[in-house]
């Protein structure tokens, strides 16, 4: 098994994965996973593929990360590697759909309107 490659986005945060056989390492950004995302529940929501899987310690991955926050980061990249790993083994893609993982999250932050200071919130109303 060579590099398989797959994308996955979230607001506007790309993730690109190579996944390839190996013992579990994660490299984001040339760095590894404990370094770029310290929050352990983001690491949780990156890892999450892998563990509905049971497939921890048996894929190395290597990602580039690219706009967003680290919220909409680690979520694209918990949806690129989820579509990597249908890409090896197409009989897990039932259970990666069924948890969302597949799913592409299309909410967004709404473009704020001229006239209001927000894109909802509106200037205080004076009748006089």
């Amino acid at each position: 098994m060579e590099y398989i490659n797959a994308t996955g986005r979230r607001k506007s945060a790309i993730a690109r994965v190579y996944l390839s056989e190996g013992s579990g390492k994660i490299t984001i950004n040339k760095l590894d996973i404990t370094k770029y995302f310290p929050s352990a529940i983001l690491q949780y929501v990156v890892k999450q593929p892998l563990a509905t899987l049971g497939v921890e310690g048996k894929y190395d991955i290597k990602a580039n990360l690219d706009g967003g926050g680290f919220t909409g980061q680690s979520q694209a990249l918990r949806m690129a590697i989820a579509r990597a790993l249908v890409k090896v083994n197409a009989e897990d893609k039932k259970a990666l759909k069924d948890k969302g993982f597949l799913t592409r999250d299309p909410r967004a932050v709404e473009r704020k309107k001229s006239g209001q200071p927000k894109a909802r919130k509106r200037f205080q109303f004076s009748k006089r």
